[in-house]
């Protein structure tokens, strides 16, 4: 059903928040997006999400981001934080999620996807069939116009279904 598929399993403040260590004993990979995910709208990758993923990445998780953005916000982000990326990724479609489960050698049983949006991230995520996380927006002041708009739609789906932890 439409309805549950817009549902994070989890919802935290940040992603910055995450037991990593715990985490990696459930999950082989991880998705995220960028923008109030990560960072906030349009900023570069900082100390803070650079260390997030050496942690990870530590924790032997292999990790990806998807994003709808073009390339060279994309990329940039992705070579400072050291993963690999996919940009325009037409979320909330499933080819951006399976693109980069593919490229990690990771299905949707053993990969988390973590963003601040639901009616992109979550939905798109649950409909490949990963767990999913949904961050509270890391500065909604950045937020694009139409996001503002599918913020105040996504306020009955910002509960979670279950724990990843």
């Amino acid at each position: 059903m439409l309805w549950k598929q817009l549902y994070p399993k989890k919802v935290v403040a940040s992603v910055y928040e995450l037991d990593w260590e715990k985490m990696s004993e459930r999950y082989k990979g991880v998705i995220f997006d960028i923008d109030n995910t990560l960072v906030p709208q349009d900023a570069p990758a900082d100390d803070k999400a650079i260390r997030l993923f050496r942690e990870i990445h530590r924790q032997d998780m292999k990790t990806m981001l998807v994003s709808n953005n073009k390339k060279p916000r994309v990329k940039a982000f992705a070579d400072k934080v050291g993963t690999g990326y996919i940009y325009r990724a037409g979320k909330p479609g499933k080819g951006g999620y399976e693109e980069a489960m593919r490229r990690m050698g990771t299905s949707g049983e053993d990969t988390l996807f973590i963003g601040d949006q639901i009616f992109s991230d979550i939905w798109g995520a649950n409909r490949v069939g990963m767990d999913t996380v949904l961050t509270e927006p890391i500065d909604r002041s950045t937020d694009e116009i139409q996001v503002t708009v599918k913020r105040w739609f996504e306020k009955p789906f910002r509960r979670e279904r279950g724990s990843v932890q």
